[in-house]
C-alpha cells in the first residue's frame, strides 16, 4: 500500500467504505435471503478458483476478467445489498497477476460490490423482481409465477450496462490517480471493451436466474452456467494461444534485429505499413492481421544469410549477391511449420517479385505473385526510402511516394502504391519508434508532385530519386549504389527504389 500514490491510497480507502455500505444492510437485514446468498457465493468462489487448478491449463491470462455470470444472477435473485456481499468471495480469490496483490484484491472486492449494488437498483427501478416472477427469492422456496418475457429483459439488459459501467468507472479512476494519466487517456476504450463481455454474462446471468426460479430450481440453473463457463475458458485458451503466436513472432524479429542491425526496427515499420495498405483496400480483420505479420516477418530469411555478408563494408560480388537474394526462400523454409501464419507464408517467399517479372526468386509477373506478397513489397521499398539508418539519410515520404509511384506498373502494383498513397495522405506516417535514429514523425501531407520534379530529400546535392531518363532503378542483375548511400549500405541493398530489405 505504501508504494500506491497518496491519491490512489484515498481512492481504494472511499472505494472500500461506500462497498461496505453497500453489504450493510445484508448482514443487518433479518429478511435477507442469506441461504440464496450463501449458495451463490460458494458458486462464484468455486468459479474462480477452478479457473487455478492446473488440470484445466493453470491460470488464466490477464486480462480476461471475472466470470460474472453468477454476480449478475445474484443482482437478479437477490436484494442489492445480498448481491454486493455475493461479489466479495470471488472477487477476493480472483487472478490476480501484479502486486501488491492484496491491495488489488481488496480493491477488486470493493470495485465489484459497489457494481452489483448499483446494478441491483437499476434492476429494482425498473421492475425487474416482479418481472422475473413473483418477487424477492425467499428461505421458503421458489415462487411459482412466470417470468415476464420479453420485458424482463429490459430490466435486465439496464442491470447489466449499470455494472460495466460502474466497474469501467471505476477502473478509469484507479488508473488516473495511480498513473497520473490525464482523466481522457485512463477511461479511453474501456467502455467499448467491456460492454459486451458484461451483457453476454447478464444474459447469462438472467438465463440461470430464470431457471432458478422454475420448478426445476439449483440444478438447472447450475446446467444454463455449465456451458457459459466453458466457453470462457476456451476463450482463455485462445487468448493464451494468441500470446504464444505474438511471442514467437517477437522473437523471430529480435533476431533479425539483432543479426541486421542496419535494418533495426524495419520489421516492424513495415508491418505497419503494410497494414494501412490492406485497410485502405477494404480487406477483412483477419486477413489485415496477416499482412502486418507478413510484413513484420518478410526479412526472417536473413538469418539465413552469412552475418559478414549483412555487415559487408563494401559492394557485394555478383556471387554473394546470389547468396543475400536467396532469403525470401529461406525465410519460407524457416516458417513452412508454423501453422497459424497461413497465407503470411507466400508474401515473405515473394515479396520481391516485380509485376514485370525483373524480381526474384520466381520471376512472377502480375496476379501470378499473390496479393500479400505486392502489399508487402511497397511497404518494404517505402520504409526503406523513408528510415534514417546508419548508411542513408531518410527521403522526404512525398519524395518516396513520388518514387514509389513512378515504379507502379513496372516494380510494383498500382493499387498497392495507391492505396499507401491514400491511406497517408488522410492519416499522414508516423512510424512505430524502435531505435534512436527512427525518430522521425510525418503529418498528413498534400498530394506528391509528380515523380522527377527535381525535389532534393536533403541538404546535400545528388539525394533526391532519380529523375526522368534516369530508367527504372537497379535490378538484381545490376546491382548499383543508390544515391546517397555509402558503400556499406549498398552492400546490404538488393535492387528497386530505395531496397534495404
Amino acid at each position: 500500500m505504501r508504494a500506491l500514490p497518496p491519491g490512489a491510497r484515498a481512492y481504494i480507502l472511499c472505494a472500500v467504505l461506500v462497498a461496505a455500505a453497500c453489504v450493510a444492510p445484508a448482514l443487518t437485514d433479518s429478511g435477507t435471503p442469506r441461504a440464496t446468498a450463501a449458495v451463490l457465493a460458494v458458486l462464484y468462489l468455486g468459479c474462480e478458483l477452478v479457473r487455478l487448478c492446473p488440470l484445466l491449463g493453470s491460470r488464466v491470462p490477464e486480462g480476461i476478467g471475472s466470470f460474472f455470470p453468477v454476480v449478475l444472477a445474484a443482482v437478479f435473485l437477490l436484494p442489492p445489498a445480498a448481491a454486493a456481499l455475493v461479489a466479495l468471495p470471488g472477487a477476493f480469490a480472483g487472478t490476480v497477476v501484479q502486486r501488491p496483490a492484496g491491495v488489488r484484491r481488496v480493491w477488486h472486492a470493493a470495485q465489484q460490490a459497489i457494481a452489483a449494488w448499483v446494478a441491483g437498483r437499476a434492476y429494482g427501478l425498473l421492475g425487474g423482481p416482479a418481472a422475473l416472477g413473483g418477487g424477492t427469492a425467499t428461505e421458503s422456496g421458489p415462487p411459482a409465477a412466470l417470468a415476464d418475457f420479453p420485458y424482463v429483459l429490459l430490466p435486465a439488459a439496464v442491470a447489466a450496462v449499470a455494472f460495466s459501467l460502474v466497474l469501467t468507472a471505476l477502473d478509469g479512476g484507479i488508473l488516473a490517480v495511480a498513473e497520473r494519466r490525464p482523466a481522457a487517456s485512463a477511461w479511453r476504450g474501456l467502455a467499448t471493451r467491456s460492454l459486451t463481455p458484461h451483457c453476454v454474462h447478464g444474459l447469462a446471468g438472467l438465463m440461470m436466474a430464470v431457471m432458478w426460479r422454475s420448478p426445476y430450481g439449483l440444478p438447472a440453473a447450475l446446467l444454463v452456467l455449465l456451458p457459459m463457463y466453458i466457453s470462457c475458458w476456451l476463450f482463455a485458451q485462445y487468448h493464451r494461444e494468441r500470446g504464444a503466436h505474438r511471442a514467437t513472432i517477437r522473437a523471430l524479429v529480435h533476431a533479425v534485429d539483432i543479426k541486421d542491425r542496419y535494418t533495426r526496427g524495419h520489421s516492424e515499420r513495415v508491418g505497419q505499413a503494410s497494414a494501412m495498405i490492406a485497410r485502405e483496400l477494404g480487406m477483412t480483420e483477419d486477413r489485415l492481421e496477416t499482412v502486418r505479420i507478413a510484413g513484420i516477418l518478410h526479412d526472417v530469411g536473413k538469418l539465413g544469410v552469412p552475418t559478414r555478408l549483412l555487415r559487408k563494408d563494401g559492394p557485394l560480388t555478383p556471387q554473394e549477391r546470389r547468396i543475400i537474394e536467396l532469403h525470401p526462400e529461406y525465410g519460407h523454409e524457416m516458417v513452412r511449420g508454423i501453422g497459424f501464419l497461413g497465407e503470411a507464408r507466400s508474401a515473405i517467399l515473394h515479396h520481391h517479385e516485380r509485376v514485370d517479372g525483373s524480381g526474384y526468386p520466381y520471376g512472377l509477373t502480375g496476379e501470378q505473385i499473390p496479393v500479400l506478397a505486392r502489399v508487402v513489397a511497397v511497404a518494404d521499398a517505402f520504409d526503406a526510402m523513408t528510415s534514417t539508418r546508419s548508411y542513408s539519410r531518410a527521403r522526404p515520404v512525398p519524395v518516396a511516394l513520388a518514387e514509389l509511384e513512378r515504379c507502379a506498373g513496372a516494380h510494383f502494383d498500382p493499387a498497392m502504391v495507391r492505396a499507401l498513397v491514400d491511406a497517408i495522405g488522410r492519416t499522414g506516417w508516423h512510424p512505430v519508434v524502435t531505435s534512436d535514429a527512427d525518430l522521425q514523425v510525418i503529418p498528413a501531407r498534400p498530394a506528391p508532385a509528380p515523380a522527377g520534379d527535381g525535389a532534393q530529400p536533403g541538404p546535400g546535392p545528388g539525394d533526391g530519386p532519380p529523375g526522368p531518363g534516369d530508367g527504372p532503378a537497379p535490378g538484381p542483375e545490376r546491382p548499383a549504389v543508390p544515391v546517397g548511400r555509402t558503400r556499406q549500405g549498398a552492400a546490404r541493398d538488393t535492387g528497386g527504389p530505395g531496397a534495404g530489405g
